[in-house]
């Protein structure tokens, strides 16, 4: 994001300036890139999957605790993972494939609210989806349109202002220590907007049962019981 960015025009600036980056800055800066994206790599479940199942909870009429949050996303954690890194290896593969990236990431906008509320798995919560969004493709692609727009312009607003500081810090601490305190700060920013758009991903899921199947939320939390570990 525009922090790391911000980051390696840190070093690039050394280079232009008569002070060029020795192997050990750029051996500390790859190093302290590789730790933030680890770190960003193991709470990718937590960030995207915390809020949509209290989302989901909350929309059944069950009480929505911290560590009821926390095993509720262990439980699917390795789910959740290999969906979001099949997402984001699509959209790493191809330029000219992205807009059949875009239809594949629409069909399949529910799968972590299906994984929530019907305890399903990976496989069968993709088909689940892709059944959902079947007929609805573009009311579902406009919906997140908007807001993907309200949450870049969010993102955008609150890491400008952190870009700006470690822009500053550049001078005062090294590369190393200021990639870490990047990993961070990404991290509190994705905390902050992330709810956004997944609490309209369980809403649109909702929408999408309730048009496709007359779904009864009021019976549906009746009906549903506390949700079952993963087997």
């Amino acid at each position: 994001g525009f922090s790391y960015f911000a980051l390696f025009g840190g070093v690039l600036q050394q280079t232009t300036t008569g002070l060029p980056a020795t192997p050990a800055t750029l051996e500390s800066t790859l190093f302290g890139l590789g730790i933030g994206l680890l770190i960003t790599l193991v709470f990718v479940p937590f960030s995207y999957g915390a809020v949509a199942y209290a989302a989901c909870e909350a929309a059944l009429g069950r009480p929505v605790t911290a560590s009821g949050m926390v095993s509720g996303v262990l439980r699917r954690y390795f789910q959740l993972l290999g969906y979001w890194l099949l997402i984001g290896l699509m959209f790493s593969v191809g330029i000219c494939l992205f807009p059949l990236w875009i239809w594949i990431a629409v069909c399949w906008v529910a799968v972590m609210p299906v994984m929530f509320v019907e305890n399903s798995g990976l496989v069968a919560s993709m088909g689940r989806s892709w059944r959902l969004v079947q007929g609805s493709w573009w009311r579902t692609f406009f919906i997140l349109f908007l807001m993907v727009l309200v949450f870049y312009t969010a993102r955008i607003g609150l890491s400008a202002f952190i870009v700006i500081a470690q822009q500053l810090l550049t001078v005062v601490v090294s590369s190393f220590i200021l990639l870490a305190i990047s990993a961070a700060t990404e991290t509190v920013v994705n905390a902050l907007v992330n709810p956004v758009l997944q609490i309209a991903v369980v809403l649109i899921y909702f929408d999408l049962r309730v048009r496709k199947e007359a779904l009864d939320l009021f019976q549906l939390a009746q009906r549903i019981p506390a949700p079952l570990p993963a087997r």
